[in-house]
Order: C-alpha cells, then sequence, then structure tokens
C-alpha cells in the first residue's frame, strides 16, 4: 500500500479530488491512505500564525519554519518517509516518468506552497524532491497535490480495472497516445479507420504505435528530443 501524506494551508481543497473516482476506489482496496492535516494545527499563538513577513521587505507572506518542522516531525512518527515533495512553482516539471517512481514508494509527504512560499530552510533541511506542475502560478500548492496523487495513484497495481490502460497511456513511452474510437464505426459521415474493424491484433498495434508517433512529432516534438 501506498501512503500519502499531504500537508495543507487550506485542506478543504482536496476534500472533493479524494472522496470520488479512482482515488477513493483505490483507498476502499486497500491500496492507498491519503492523509491530510492542516497545517494551522501546528501554529502558534491564539491565532495559530503560521506566516510572517519576508526578511528583506517585499510583498506577500511566508510560511515559517517551526510550524512545518514540528507538523513534519509529528507526523512522521517512527517511519520516515521515502520522499518529502514541496510543491512549488520553481520545482522540476513533473512528468509521467516522475509518477512511475513514486508509485513504487511505501510512504510520501507533500508539502503545499502557499503565499510567497516556505522559508528556505524547511528546502534545506526536510525537503528531498520539489516538483512543479506546470509553468504557471497557482493559489496554493493543494491542487498540484492532489494532481499528482491522482497520476501516482492510478500507476498502483490492481487500482485500474483493467492494469494495461496506464501502461498505455500518454508519456508512458515519450509519445502521446494515438486516436481511438468506439460506437457506432460511421457517425456523421466519418468512419472509423478500416484496420481498427480488421480483427489483425498485430497490423492495428503497428498502425497505434504510427499515429501516436505522428501525433507527438506534430503537437509535442520535445518529447522526442528527451528520448534521443
Amino acid at each position: 500500500m501506498l501512503e500519502v501524506d499531504i500537508l495543507a494551508v487550506v485542506p478543504e481543497l482536496l476534500e472533493g479530488p479524494f472522496s470520488h473516482s479512482i482515488l477513493h476506489r483505490a483507498e476502499e482496496k486497500g491500496l492507498l491512505k491519503v492523509t491530510v492535516t492542516d497545517l494551522r494545527q501546528f501554529g502558534h499563538g491564539r491565532h495559530k500564525q503560521i506566516d510572517d513577513y519576508a526578511f528583506g521587505g517585499g510583498a506577500g507572506m511566508v510560511i515559517q519554519p517551526q510550524p512545518l518542522a514540528d507538523a513534519i516531525l509529528q507526523m512522521r512518527g517512527d517511519r520516515a518517509y521515502d520522499e518529502v515533495i514541496y510543491l512549488t512553482p520553481d520545482g522540476k516539471r513533473f512528468t509521467q516518468s516522475d509518477a512511475n517512481q513514486l508509485s513504487l514508494k511505501g510512504r510520501i509527504l507533500m508539502i503545499c506552497g502557499h503565499y510567497k512560499g516556505i522559508d528556505e530552510r524547511i528546502r534545506e533541511k526536510y525537503v528531498t524532491r520539489e516538483i512543479s506542475i506546470g509553468d504557471y502560478v497557482l493559489s496554493g500548492g493543494e491542487l498540484a497535490a492532489a494532481v499528482v496523487t491522482d497520476a501516482i495513484g492510478r500507476l498502483i497495481p490492481g487500482v485500474l480495472s483493467d492494469e494495461t490502460s496506464a501502461l498505455t497511456d500518454s508519456f508512458q513511452d515519450n509519445l502521446l497516445a494515438p486516436p481511438v474510437y468506439t460506437r457506432p464505426a460511421e457517425w456523421e459521415g466519418m468512419k472509423v479507420p478500416d484496420i481498427l474493424l480488421s480483427g489483425h491484433q498485430a497490423r492495428i498495434e503497428q498502425w497505434r504505435y504510427e499515429q501516436a508517433l505522428q501525433r507527438t512529432k506534430e503537437r509535442r516534438p520535445d518529447l522526442l528530443e528527451e528520448d534521443e
């Protein structure tokens, strides 16, 4: 079973993604356990403060190191994390390869960034991997944590009803997925390619590979460059 702990400033944002669909079924099967913890539980003072102004001035607040350290140590307990991940715009861009690697771990902690980010000393002391889900900025890391958890969780054996489905997704082999069709065979004058109706599986797989390669060259040639 993969355990994913998420440390969030706005945990309510994660209620929906983990209550339905594939991730919910994965938890019901005992294959995945997701625990969301409110960082404010570890805040200080009457107002449970977790942030303060940045040294050196400038707009925006920074999450303080002590509440984060207290949370990490308490959540970790007697068992260390395989990865402590910080979701941040300046992290490494998340890829299918990263999802594959993380799906093999046993226990992961994700720290959701907020405001202007977290104190750098936490990144130096505790964080083992920094991830960005794209070149844009969100209000917080909670939605990014949901994206990463979904990408990881669906790869765990037994989560999907057809385990080969995850292996044929886009990006698994640095190729985009080929076109897909379903019934009816003709719709509004548009026909499904004859090869897919032929029943010749070897030729179908070759056609799918060629289509995937062509689509990748047209839409994401950078993926082919990475594979060289």
